[in-house]
């Protein structure tokens, strides 16, 4: 089953893409993303086709994963002018084409959801954002990662950490 990081991964991958193509159409390119995606999907389980239901597989992208990840990109790219700029703040000395494609999109899909959206508390953007740093890159994005958006939570306009009632 998908999961909201899975659809972080997604929304990260399709980021990097349109970092590198950029002027794509965003409609078209989900279309052929999640066309890749399932045909992924399928060349992985044909090799299980006598395997247990249990064994065979993730089930396609439930339509709220797949929501939730174009609304990422699409709130990214929207706000990418914004978004850059208040991140070239938190790096100074570091100009963002200078930063690896990975770190840079990874931080750009954190600022998005730190700053405009209510949904996720800063601590999960931020364990999140390091967490794919380190799988897509290596620890040390992690860490560069890390300390980015520790100080950059602090301006977010809400508790870190959801309110327990």
């Amino acid at each position: 089953m998908a999961t909201r990081r899975q659809a972080r991964e997604w929304a990260l991958q399709m980021l990097f893409q349109f970092d590198h193509n950029p002027g794509k159409d965003l409609d078209a390119a989900f279309v052929a993303f999640w066309n890749q995606q399932a045909t992924a999907h399928d060349e992985e389980n044909e090799g299980r086709a006598n395997r247990p239901a249990a064994l065979s597989g993730a089930a396609p992208v439930p339509p709220k994963i797949r929501e939730f990840a174009e609304r990422l990109v699409r709130g990214v790219a929207q706000n990418r002018e914004a978004i850059d700029q208040r991140l070239t703040t938190y790096v100074q000395n570091w100009p963002l084409h200078r930063m690896g494609g990975i770190e840079r999109n990874v931080m750009r899909l954190a600022f998005y959801e730190l700053f405009f959206e209510e949904e996720t508390p800063p601590v999960v953007c931020i364990n999140e954002a390091v967490d794919l740093a380190k799988f897509f890159s290596n620890a040390e994005a992690g860490r560069f990662v890390n300390g980015i958006l520790d100080r950059a939570a602090k301006e977010a306009k809400r508790p870190a950490r959801r309110q327990e009632k």
